[in-house]
């Protein structure tokens, strides 16, 4: 499967099983090395960047879902998101480039209206294309999805949605709506 039909594939089903509200965020790190075959942050590829970006980004924003982009390592991780979702999260002085950051940060650095970059960040849900280790920027409880788009070229795909954590123990009754 070709590279853009594979994401805008995983896209529309992770909308779909996640059961995202208009408003929410997803945070996703994307390997373009290893979609292209190689070991993650020994290939950096521009184009697979915005290819990647633009299926996501066209197809979360027609669900009213915002996308988060993460860096690589180099930057410590740092987070690509439109400002008007930064409020409450601390914004730090980056531009991610291929090599530095990643060609997908890149992509959607150049890709959104007004791009901030977040030191931290606490998403709704995420989408990992590679091995990129997102779970430090999901909320505190998260759920595993099993998607049937497994891969995005040669990269492996991990999902999660989050939910409220659930307290009081056996005698609680829990709204299965937040489940």
């Amino acid at each position: 499967m070709k590279i853009d039909e594979a994401v805008r594939n995983l896209a529309l089903e992770f909308c779909e099983k996640a059961g995202l509200k208009s408003g929410q965020t997803v945070i996703v790190g994307c390997s373009t090395s290893e979609i292209g075959g190689h070991r993650i942050g020994s290939f950096s590829n521009a184009e697979i960047g915005a290819i990647v970006f633009n299926g996501l980004f066209d197809v979360f924003s027609k669900h009213g879902v915002h996308l988060a982009a993460q860096c690589c390592e180099h930057l410590n991780r740092a987070i690509i998101v439109e400002r008007e979702i930064s409020k409450g999260f601390s914004i730090v002085n980056v531009v991610p480039i291929p090599g530095a950051g990643g060609a997908f940060a890149a992509a959607a650095y150049r890709g959104f209206g007004d791009p901030v970059a977040l030191e931290t960040f606490s998403a709704d849900a995420g989408i990992d294309i590679g091995g990129t280790l997102i779970g430090m920027h999901l909320k505190r409880v998260a759920v595993p999805l099993r998607l049937d788009v497994k891969l995005v070229g040669e990269a492996i795909v991990i999902a999660a949605r989050t939910r409220p954590p659930l307290i009081g123990g056996g005698r609680a009754k829990y709204d299965e709506g937040l489940m």
